[in-house]
């Protein structure tokens, strides 16, 4: 898969976003990389980053800031997909969706959470 398709792929994974959250994301780029470099990944296999300061931290005393970054890595998704494409735009769109849920200020434990009720009640997560 080419870079190029592998953003469009992440451009849609966006586009699908709910309206809620679309409304309210603001001040992030959003990037794609090959691989996370080591100090990042420090032994993990990291299918996306988030970086900044999450929304539920912002406040009137916080000067104007850099944009948070969310970085999507295409490697290790097409490596563990290994080249289904169905699987490719599923882990795209869990991954955007997961690394955007950390700009909204949730963390790691409570995706897990969310995860788990999702998996129990209709048995497809999102996240």
């Amino acid at each position: 898969m080419s870079v190029e398709e592998f953003e469009k792929l992440v451009e849609k994974a966006l586009e699908n976003l709910p309206a809620f959250f679309k409304k309210k994301l603001d001040n992030v780029q959003i990037t794609v990389e090959d691989w996370p470099r080591e100090e990042m990944a420090k032994g993990r296999l990291l299918l996306g980053l988030y970086y900044g300061v999450p929304k539920t931290t912002w406040g009137r005393n916080l000067a104007p800031i850099l944009p948070d970054k969310i970085t999507i890595y295409m490697g290790p998704i097409l490596w563990l997909s290994r080249g289904n494409e169905k699987r490719i735009k599923e882990m795209v769109t869990d991954t955007v969706t997961h690394e955007i849920a950390h700009h909204f200020g949730i963390s790691d434990e409570r995706l897990d959470d969310l995860r788990r009720k999702t998996v129990r009640d209709k048995g497809n997560p999102r996240f």
